[in-house]
């Protein structure tokens, strides 16, 4: 069982930053695909970023390209996501998730809110 657990979110303006982190339970947190997903409300919930363990790639949602990286720290447990000129779009629940195969994502955290005001 892997626990996962978001921190970082917040209330910023249009145009700032946040840094969002999730830290991960287990040793092996080095094979583990670290997504990042968000939810806003009434929508469903979306894939934002992911960091993949086999090819060491990462990728984006179009949505967010150029403006949010995913990094990760395999010494920390860490996987993060930094998020530049903010929108209010991105005003959600953002999820971090693990996988260790496959294309589904088989551990979530709880959630962490942001919201951006414009």
């Amino acid at each position: 069982q892997v626990q996962l657990v978001e921190s970082g979110g917040g209330l910023v303006q249009v145009g700032g930053s946040l840094k969002l982190s999730c830290v991960a339970s287990g040793r092996i947190f080095s094979r583990y695909t670290m997504g990042w997903f968000r939810q806003a409300p009434g929508k469903e919930r979306e894939f934002v970023a992911a960091d993949n363990r086999i090819d060491g790639r990462t990728s984006y949602a179009d949505s967010v390209k150029g403006r949010f990286t995913i990094s990760r720290d395999n010494t920390k447990n860490t996987v993060y996501l930094l998020m530049n000129s903010l929108k209010p779009e991105d005003t959600a629940v953002y999820y971090c998730a693990a996988r260790v195969g496959g294309l589904l994502y088989d551990y979530w955290g709880q959630g962490t809110q942001v919201t951006v005001s414009s």
